[in-house]
């Protein structure tokens, strides 16, 4: 057990874990309806059980999530954008005889910034505010922390179960 005081369901959290339904068996050619007769309605009358919360509860908040994409496309979208960039000026500098670059350079500096916007869509995710009412620091370390650790949690808890 850790010291760790509970921490804070967040809004769009499940309460609890869902259960996995289990697949239904391939249907044999013998049980399968034949085509000249109807098929029975139901006759139950019952609603289907529903999950606890509803679909809006569950979802990422608006707020949010257009937080997670404004730090998305700034930490993503610049190292992509120069990755690509890297290519045009290199083919510049090339053509234009200003001086010599090898090819591995430029493949290994392009990789560079493609790999760091890889990286980005990650952070981009983790270091916006999942509190709706919080807006979170302007590089969101704190908020990288913070969510980082109850993904960690998750991971742990959800190992743990299975």
């Amino acid at each position: 057990m850790s010291s760790e005081p509970p921490r804070q369901r967040l809004p769009f959290e499940p309460a609890t874990n869902r259960k996995k339904t289990p697949k239904k068996p391939p249907e044999t050619p013998a049980s399968a309806v034949k085509t000249d007769e109807k098929p029975q309605a139901q006759t139950t009358g019952t609603k289907p059980a529903q999950t606890s919360g509803t679909k809006q509860s569950q979802s990422i908040p608006e707020v949010v999530s257009k937080r997670m994409i404004s730090r998305i496309a700034l930490f993503s979208g610049v190292p992509t954008f120069l990755g690509v960039v890297i290519f045009f000026v290199s083919y510049l500098v090339v053509t234009k005889g200003l001086f010599e670059l090898p090819n591995t350079a430029v493949l290994l500096v392009s990789m560079g910034c493609f790999g760091l916007g890889v990286l980005g869509l990650s952070y981009g995710v983790l270091s916006a505010s999942w509190d709706e009412e919080i807006s979170g620091s302007s590089l969101g370390w704190q908020e990288f922390t913070t969510n980082f650790g109850r993904m960690r949690q998750a991971w742990r808890d959800a190992k743990s179960k299975s």
